[in-house]
């Protein structure tokens, strides 16, 4: 798929690490500037520079997009936007406790792309995912779990590329998970919704992606919405 040969080609551009700034997102969104928002069940985003908005202001990436969309929709949910550039399943693992420090309804985990790129082992990778998904329900039982799928580079064997995109619903199925088939379904590869590393979501990419997000993410916030009525 041309999207894989995009990323075999130009994925190094995806692991620039940019901790600081995603940590002080993380404190922006765990420090909300009013009662009434930190009163709001939390929905957590855990990803990389594509949950991140590389390259864009923090108000284009699709995390903010769906924090819209939530408080259009009359869903009262508060967005963290916990991307990080660069970000891997074993850096997602060493972040979740400190990002737990707070309470969290839902987690939206987006990570392993970069694990691909840099032809990681996945039985590795999916062990820090179960991990980061282990510890989020340890702290919060009740919390639900929405997966994105993503897709490695041919590159790396077609056998290593079918066992990772096998990897996500694999996940979602042991874990009870809702489950976005691929992030950057109609995205990916268009030159118009990318930026020019052909890569990263431009702005109106983003906001394909928050509809790809939002498709599955909605009835598992309305359903929770209607169980606290």
């Amino acid at each position: 798929m041309r999207y894989a040969l995009l990323l075999g080609l130009s994925g190094a551009l995806a692991c620039v690490e940019r901790a600081e700034p995603a940590r002080e997102r993380e404190r922006a969104g765990a420090e909300p500037a009013d009662s009434a928002a930190s009163a709001m069940p939390v929905v957590l985003f855990l990803g990389t520079s594509l949950t991140a908005g590389l390259g864009l202001s923090e108000s284009e990436a699709y995390p903010a997009l769906i924090q819209r969309k939530l408080d259009s929709a009359g869903l009262r949910f508060r967005v963290i936007n916990a991307g990080e550039s660069g970000g891997t399943s074993a850096g997602g693992l060493r972040r979740i406790d400190w990002l737990l420090r707070q309470p969290v309804s839902v987690l939206v985990l987006e990570l392993g792309a970069n694990d691909a790129l840099r032809g990681q082992d996945l039985d590795a990778t999916r062990r820090n995912l179960q991990g980061i998904i282990d510890r989020t329900r340890a702290a919060y039982p009740d919390a639900e779990v929405v997966i994105a799928g993503m897709q490695a580079p041919p590159n790396l064997g077609e056998r290593y590329a079918g066992e990772f995109q096998a990897m996500f619903p694999e996940l979602a199925r042991r874990n009870r998970a809702a489950l976005i088939p691929f992030l950057l379904d109609g995205v990916a590869a268009v030159p118009g919704l990318n930026q020019a590393d052909g890569i990263h979501p431009s702005a109106r990419g983003q906001e394909r992606l928050a509809h790809n997000v939002w498709t599955v993410l909605e009835p598992v916030l309305s359903a929770m919405e209607r169980r606290r009525r």
